[in-house]
C-alpha cells in the first residue's frame, strides 16, 4: 500500500468537517421545513421538480445528495399522498411515471424562501462572500476530482472482470485435480 501523500493527508482532513458540514446543513434545513410540514427530503424532491416535472431516477441523480432512487421513490410516493405532488404519464417511458408539484406542493416550497433566505443570509455575512465562493470552488474541484478517479477505477474494473470472463475460470491445481479423481 503506498504512503498517503500530503495532499491525500489534506483531503482525508476535510472529509470528517465536511460530514460535520452536511449534518448542520440538514439540520438548518430540518429547522426551516418543520414548520411548514416538510422534511429536509421531500424539499429536496419537491424542488427537483419545480421547472420541469421529472421520473423518480433523474430526480435522485439530479438530487445527488445521497438518496437512492429507491428513496426518492418513497418520497415522492409520500408527496403524492399529501397532495404536494402528482404522478404524470410520461411520453418517453411508459413505466417510469414523472413526478411533478402540485399547487399545494409549490406554496409549501415557497413558504420556506423567508426563512432559508434569513439564514442564508445571517451565515454568509458571518463567513463572507469570497470565503464561500472559494470554499465552493473547492468543493466542485474534490467533487470533479473524485467522480474522474471512481470512473477510472469503475472502467479499469470493468475491464478485468471482461478479461477474466474472457479466460474463463483458472486451471485446476494438481491437488484440485487429484482431489477431483
Amino acid at each position: 500500500m503506498p504512503p498517503r501523500t500530503p495532499a491525500g493527508d489534506a483531503l482525508t482532513d476535510l472529509v470528517l468537517p465536511a460530514f460535520e458540514l452536511n449534518g448542520e446543513l440538514l439540520a438548518a434545513a430540518e429547522d426551516m421545513t418543520r414548520p411548514v410540514g416538510l422534511t429536509p427530503a421531500w424539499w429536496q424532491v419537491l424542488g427537483a421538480t419545480l421547472t420541469e416535472p421529472l421520473p423518480v431516477a433523474e430526480i435522485a441523480r439530479r438530487v445527488g445528495l445521497g438518496l437512492a432512487r429507491q428513496s426518492v421513490q418513497r418520497v415522492a410516493d409520500i408527496l403524492v399522498a399529501r397532495g404536494w405532488a402528482t404522478y404524470l404519464e410520461n411520453p418517453a417511458h411508459r413505466r417510469a411515471k414523472l413526478v411533478a408539484p402540485t399547487p399545494a406542493g409549490r406554496t409549501a416550497v415557497a413558504s420556506l424562501a423567508e426563512a432559508q433566505h434569513a439564514w442564508a443570509n445571517a451565515v454568509g455575512a458571518a463567513v463572507g462572500e469570497e470565503e464561500l465562493r472559494r470554499a465552493l470552488a473547492t468543493m466542485r474541484q474534490v467533487i470533479s476530482a473524485s467522480r474522474a478517479y471512481r470512473q477510472e477505477t469503475d472502467t479499469a474494473d470493468e475491464a478485468a472482470a471482461l478479461i477474466d470472463q474472457r479466460q474463463g475460470p483458472p486451471p485446476a491445481s494438481r491437488d484440485q485435480q487429484d482431489d477431483a479423481q
